[in-house]
């Protein structure tokens, strides 16, 4: 029997390579990138068309490569970072596996333009599918130009896995700000089908973070700065009150390199407990400077993650330098031991003059006479509804809707809509800000006025999804509405269906949209709250809105839009909201399958009483 083990081709061995460090246009821009920032770039331009699937270039000053080094960047395993195996415990570069270009030009087409700031000429480099087309001299700037063009050209089948071009540019703009908040020495910008859509001129972190992500986050920083002998903490995390429901920009970079750390998360998130809400999350841009030594940065495939000697240092350090810096700049609530207690006035009484204390006396009062029952004591009226008017003709009406109750000793059954149109308005109240109670006849509803209102929202826009959009209450004086790139991008992928919801939106220049006009009785101070809300709920359920973008963004809407605890209803509106929700399809959970309402019978009250 003949040998059966050998060795792979090269480029078959290269493909398998780039199944692991290239998955999409993202993780190719990724490695470019770090590969400009190792070269000493001060300037780096990004070009891509067609969501990156036609053209991925990369522009940077760097220091170039010789002809030699050019034509050896694309062997497997070649790399200038190291030289033996010490020097994995001592890396500070991005790169250093020497897989990146030759994975890349195993699937793709690559251009490759480089000249040294000391030779005459540069060299222009053409490979396809890691086979050499192409070697000749040019004439070119300083610096290096990699332009990737069709990118998994001869593996369709991993072609076929890519996403919208609004999808995988969503991914290119986050690898793009990754490598941009980590160098903000560095100059970027990012050009997509010839729009400019960064342009970030080098500063220092505070400058980059806004110009990434706009001129607001400015005043919502907080900075965190920590030095210790294990490791060094800067950066920001931001205030509070600024907490999202979804997890927001959260980045760390150990040694100027982004990193994916769940550990390192809980310490952030543990340092603003009782601060935010259980149901929300701080965003944060943290850098960790660290001895090399103490970290591993090889056990990943694309770098992102890190091994740390002493996790558990490491992690007390992060969590109490950002406590420190949430108390030091009067984040945190404090305490004033030696104040005066009757100088904690509200506000709303600083300007009036406090009364004097006054008596009161009864002269009626005779402490000698005997009284049967409390003095003065009168009980309360207790008002009932007067059910002679609902019981009056309800054996006519018409049986209708679902779900239908059967009131005690009587022998018809109506419908709920029904019957609570028949009720007066003594049989509707709220608890609590928060619940709505209805009296029947029969039994007591109580309901959640949050989920009650998203359960009618989300039927009727799933109704509009299907039938006719919803009306548009137009604005007099259209308002611009800034959002950062990527939720720009996001954004113009939704905006078909968020138009059919009633908001009126149209691109305007470099990522804004105008508002024309928004859904009928809502708000129109609100509506970049409500649309940042159904961007932050596309990212965070990616999947669901891919298999079903109507459901996902009617869902998303309808949570947004709902009625909030806290909002004061009366009796009217009370009753023509509990309507519409038993004429809902399903009135019994929202459409993420939260309970509404139960209901309490005489025979629950007198369980409960009697036992």
């Amino acid at each position: 029997m003949s040998d059966i083990i050998h060795l792979l081709p090269d480029a078959v061995a290269n493909q398998i390579a780039a199944g692991e460090v290239v998955q999409r246009p993202a993780s190719a821009l990724k490695e470019l990138l770090e590969n400009a920032i190792d070269a000493g770039a001060t300037s780096i331009k990004v070009i891509i068309k067609d969501a990156g699937k036609t053209l991925l270039q990369v522009i940077d000053n760097g220091c170039g490569m010789s002809a030699a080094d050019a034509r050896m960047c694309f062997e497997r395993h070649a790399t200038s970072k190291i030289k033996k195996a010490e020097d994995l415990f001592a890396i500070r570069t991005m790169g250093f596996r020497g897989e990146a270009m030759a994975s890349i030009a195993a699937i793709a087409q690559v251009e490759l333009r480089t000249k040294r700031r000391e030779d005459e000429t540069g060299i222009s480099i053409i490979i396809e599918g890691a086979g050499l087309k192409n070697s000749a001299s040019c004439a070119c700037p300083d610096g290096t130009s990699v332009s990737v063009k069709n990118l998994f050209y001869n593996v369709p089948a991993r072609r076929n896995f890519l996403k919208s071009n609004a999808a995988e540019t969503r991914h290119i703009i986050d690898e793009f700000q990754r490598v941009a908040l980590s160098r903000p020495e560095i100059s970027f910008s990012l050009f997509h089908d010839g729009n400019e859509v960064f342009n970030l001129k080098e500063g220092n972190a505070r400058q980059r973070i806004t110009n990434a992500f706009g001129s607001a986050y400015n005043e919502r920083l907080v900075p965190v700065n920590e030095e210790t002998t294990i490791i060094n903490v800067s950066g920001f995390v931001v205030k509070p009150e600024f907490a999202k429901k979804k997890r927001g920009e959260q980045y760390f970079f150990v040694n100027k390199r982004f990193v994916k750390d769940a550990y390192l998360n809980h310490a952030v998130i543990a340092a603003f407990e009782e601060m935010i809400p259980a149901d929300c999350f701080p965003s944060w841009f943290l850098h960790i400077e660290i001895d090399p030594s103490k970290i591993d940065v090889n056990i990943h495939p694309t770098k992102t993650e890190i091994k740390y000697e002493d996790e558990r240092s490491v992690y007390a350090i992060m969590k109490a330098a950002v406590k420190q810096a949430l108390g030091k700049f009067s984040i945190m609530p404090a305490l004033d031991f030696e104040q005066e207690p009757a100088f904690n006035l509200p506000l709303s009484m600083l300007d009036q003059f406090p009364k004097p204390p006054g008596i009161t006396v009864d002269k009626t009062y005779n402490p000698f006479k005997t009284e049967s029952s409390p003095r003065n004591f009168q009980p309360k009226k207790i008002q009932h509804a007067d059910w002679s008017e609902l019981y009056k003709g309800l054996d006519e009406l018409k049986i209708t809707g679902t779900p239908a109750i059967v009131p005690h000793k009587m022998n018809f059954v109506f419908s709920i809509p029904e019957m609570i149109g028949e009720l007066n308005e003594n049989c509707f109240s709220q608890l609590h800000l928060k619940y709505l109670a209805i009296i029947s006849p029969v039994e007591i509803f109580i309901i959640d006025q949050h989920a009650a209102h998203e359960r009618v929202l989300y039927e009727k826009y799933i109704h509009a999804f299907h039938s006719k959009p919803l009306a548009s209450q137009q604005d007099l004086f259209p308002q611009p509405v800034e959002f950062t790139a990527a939720d720009f991008v996001l954004l113009i992928e939704m905006e078909p269906e968020v138009r059919m919801m009633g908001f009126d939106i149209r691109e305007f220049g470099k990522n804004t949209f105008v508002i024309h006009g928004v859904p009928s009785g809502m708000d129109a101070g609100n509506i970049k709250r409500v649309l940042e809300d159904l961007i932050e709920q596309f990212k965070h359920n990616v999947t669901e809105f891919r298999n079903d973008k109507t459901t996902g963004i009617a869902k998303a809407l309808s949570k947004s839009l709902a009625i909030k605890p806290g909002k004061m209803l009366v009796p009217k509106e009370i009753k023509q909201l509990t309507t519409d929700l038993f004429k809902c399809e399903n009135p019994n959970l929202t459409a993420s399958g939260k309970r509404i309402f139960f209901t309490i019978t005489s025979a629950d009250i007198e369980k409960r009483l009697i036992g």
